[in-house]
């Protein structure tokens, strides 16, 4: 069962921690934290566009002489960078959720932390331990409440020189977010000239340098009117991700059987998501369907659209958790001019994606309530599995009747 994560911060709450802890054998003690607080910003009542907006302090730790320095909380500022740095970016990591219990949690955090850890590795840059790294996370008031809203936290570490860093600098900043992609179903543009990354580098890896030289493409997939680009790979076009998100098809095979595919993470091609486990994870845990984990390529998905056996194809990611794509421009050829085929994405009927943005949303605002929807002939009956002696309160109304009070 996939949780939601209960985590303490510094504002002095007794919050349940997970007994789940992450390597990394770098230390900095939470409990030597010096906090220099700013005068308080509004915060804003309207949540801002994407990423544009940063909380009032961030966290800032440097490393020298082969350790980790004293930990210190200021105010937001620009940061002063040596021109040798050599930076490395973990921009979208674990958004903060406030449950329906009123509680703070982070989903999967330990997921992401430690594919943090893992990019800082490649990177060779100093490890740093993940548990006391959540200890030092600030500024809860600007935790947006509303539907589909939540705080991310957005950490950035800087090495000095070309070689093995001996020093460098740990930055985490908070910011509040909605929605990332407000439009709808995405419509995708693929070339096959254009890929992301190349088998075997660090694809794999939270690293600026598989984001950067995507930009200009994604402008060419604009150019089409398409919101992101779906990455081919090689002379078979293996379908790789789509923006930064990875992707997934849902179809019927040749022998009529549902099946969900996704690419593998082995060869590094593939960003390991935590999105992308949650919904493995789910899927094969309802065991209605078969999930593979290989790369589908353009001319199966050109041959399955024709057919009438594609049900869906979705990207997931944290930002977007789940989203549907109802469209794909495709340039098979540099002097032909593309094709646009339609895909279905149910949305007017029950759709695989909808029932899984639902499942990891509710987890997200339910922390470690599992939540289970069993369908019946005439109506769903939602189950909440709550931890041991917790107690959760339903209200009822006419067209739900139900145990009010409910004791483990």
């Amino acid at each position: 069962m996939i949780t939601g994560r209960i985590i303490s911060l510094i504002s002095g709450r007794n919050i349940r921690r997970s007994s789940t802890v992450v390597g990394g054998t770098g230390k900095f003690d939470a409990k030597k934290l010096e906090i220099h607080r700013s005068v308080s910003k509004n915060v804003p009542k309207e949540i801002p566009p994407f990423g544009t907006v940063a909380t009032d302090h961030m966290l800032e730790i440097d490393f020298k002489g082969g350790e980790w320095q004293t930990p210190m909380i200021r105010a937001v500022e620009d940061l002063k960078i040596h021109p040798l740095a050599k930076l490395f970016s973990d921009v979208k990591v674990h958004p903060k959720y406030t449950g329906i219990d009123g509680q703070i949690r982070i989903f999967r955090g330990d997921a992401s932390m430690s594919r943090m850890l893992a990019s800082a590795k490649r990177a060779a840059l100093p490890e740093f331990c993940p548990t006391q790294l959540e200890e030092m996370i600030v500024d809860l008031e600007w935790i947006p409440l509303n539907e589909g809203t939540a705080l991310y936290i957005r950490p950035l570490m800087a090495g000095l020189g070309v070689t093995r860093s001996k020093e460098a600098k740990l930055v985490v900043v908070c910011s509040p977010v909605g929605s990332y992609l407000t439009s709808g179903a995405l419509k995708l543009y693929a070339n096959p000239a254009h890929s992301r990354v190349a088998p075997d580098s660090a694809g794999a890896f939270k690293m600026g340098c598989n984001y950067a030289p995507t930009i200009a493409l994604t402008d060419e997939a604009a150019a089409h009117g398409c919101a992101q680009s779906l990455w081919l790979w090689g002379e078979k076009q293996l379908i790789t991700e789509a923006g930064t998100s990875n992707l997934f098809l849902f179809w019927k095979d040749k022998l009529g059987e549902l099946e969900l595919i996704t690419p593998p993470t082995q060869g590094g091609l593939i960003l390991p998501g935590i999105t992308r486990d949650s919904i493995l994870t789910l899927a094969r845990e309802w065991a209605e369907f078969k999930v593979t984990e290989r790369f589908p390529t353009m001319s199966e998905l050109m041959e399955a659209a024709k057919e009438g056996r594609i049900l869906e194809v979705f990207c997931s990611g944290t930002a977007s958790v789940v989203m549907p794509c109802d469209r794909i421009v495709y340039k098979q050829k540099p002097y032909e001019d593309p094709v646009e085929m339609s895909v279905p994405c149910q949305a007017d009927g029950e759709s695989l994606y909808k029932k899984l943005h639902e499942a990891i949303t509710g987890i997200q605002g339910a922390g470690e309530c599992g939540i289970t929807v069993i369908e019946m002939e005439n109506c769903r009956l939602l189950v909440l599995l709550l931890p041991a002696g917790a107690t959760f309160e339903l209200v009822t109304n006419r067209r739900m009747a139900c145990i009010t009070s409910m004791r483990i």
